[in-house]
């Protein structure tokens, strides 16, 4: 599904979570500490995601908001809003005191969501998650 929306979205296939190794062993990216994978599914059918776990290659107590993505028939639903909200309940439970994320400057709808719930845009990245095609950095503070 996630390879799927950034395909529509003619996202580059290198420096993007499209070469993500994760995207094929989801479970076990996530199943380790301070690190949760969410899903919504529709009757079924899995419409979207989004993850949090620690930043890579950072030294400090900041995680990044990951692989957050619909389906079309998600979209405009609030569903975005409301993973968002759970993601970062659970960012603050794990005891995170900062989340990261990066992003394309097209996906503005996505950009919209991220300040409407505290991010604030970075001159340059944190850490190194290997999207070096993501020129968008955003962070907020949890705690």
């Amino acid at each position: 599904m996630i390879r799927a929306v950034l395909l529509e979205f003619d996202v580059p296939k290198t420096g993007t979570v499209f070469e993500d190794a994760a995207l094929d062993c989801m479970f076990e990216t996530y199943n380790k500490p301070k690190a949760t994978y969410f899903v919504v599914e529709d009757n079924g059918q899995l419409i979207g995601g989004a993850g949090i776990a620690q930043l890579d290659n950072y030294e400090g107590n900041v995680c990044e908001l990951q692989k957050m993505y619909y389906a079309p028939v998600a979209r405009g639903r609030g569903i975005g809003t409301k993973m968002m909200e759970t993601c970062l309940q659970k960012a603050t439970e794990f005891g995170f005191e900062a989340c990261y994320l990066e992003t394309l400057p097209f996906m503005k709808a996505a950009q919209k969501l991220y300040t409407r719930t505290g991010f604030e845009y970075l001159d340059g990245p944190l850490g190194n998650t290997g999207h070096y095609s993501c020129p968008v950095h955003m962070f907020k503070k949890l705690q």
